[in-house]
């Protein structure tokens, strides 16, 4: 595990991305910290229980939230340990929870635009299908947490269950038009740029945000031939 700076915005609260392996797969979870409250959200929790606690432990925080992207396994696996140790809410959206089944101890199902408080620190939920059929991102003020949806270099795949290419390029659009291009952007994989770029960089680089027709957009999306899952260009 490797932490990866930083960011506070004028609003009170910090980013602290964890970088964390597990034999092939490298995964960004996220710690938020309201600074006011000392309140502590985390984001997809993944693969390194000790690093993470370890990490809680620095920063004096109190872990009382858990926000999932979506329910695969590389995104949930720490939620079990994490509940029983600190008792923190688990969001997750309803879509997600009721397509695949799935269940944790205080789990809080939640719509689009829905709000959630940590501390003062205000957040907001975005239905974002695509990748899975109730992919959620989570909007703050600077911030926009996006899991497996949106990547700096691309977007998820859409070929597993309940995904849906069109419903990729119409999560893609909802944030081209609900998010402010200063927000910076955090994703659950990187290949190449780290995270914590503005989404005015995605969009510029992001050859996803640049197809304009739902028809091309699935088309590329599900061409044929692609070399690996993260072929995006």
């Amino acid at each position: 595990m490797t932490s990866s700076g930083c960011r506070t915005d004028i609003q009170g609260y910090q980013v602290f991305p964890l970088r964390i392996c597990y034999q092939f797969m490298i995964n960004y979870c996220y710690i938020i910290l309201d600074r006011f409250s000392g309140e502590a959200a985390i984001v997809d929790p993944a693969w390194d229980l000790e690093a993470l606690q370890g990490k809680l432990q620095e920063m004096g925080a109190r872990p009382t939230m858990i926000l999932l992207t979506h329910s695969h396994y590389d995104h949930v696996n720490l939620v079990a340990p994490l509940v029983r140790e600190y008792d923190p809410k688990v969001i997750l959206s309803r879509q997600e929870r009721d397509y695949y089944q799935f269940s944790c101890d205080n789990l809080f199902a939640a719509e689009h635009l829905d709000q959630i408080r940590l501390g003062e620190t205000l957040i907001n939920c975005l239905l974002t299908p695509g990748h899975t059929t109730g992919s959620m991102c989570y909007l703050l003020s600077h911030s926009l947490f996006t899991g497996d949806t949106v990547f700096v270099e691309g977007c998820g795949i859409c070929t597993t269950e309940g995904g849906s290419a069109s419903g990729m390029f119409e999560s893609i659009q909802r944030i081209k038009r609900t998010v402010e291009p200063h927000v910076s952007v955090f994703p659950g994989h990187c290949y190449g740029r780290a995270p914590g770029c503005s989404l005015a960089s995605v969009m510029e680089h992001n050859i996803y945000f640049h197809l304009e027709s739902k028809r091309q957009f699935v088309d590329f999306r599900m061409r044929k031939g692609q070399t690996n899952s993260f072929a995006f260009k």
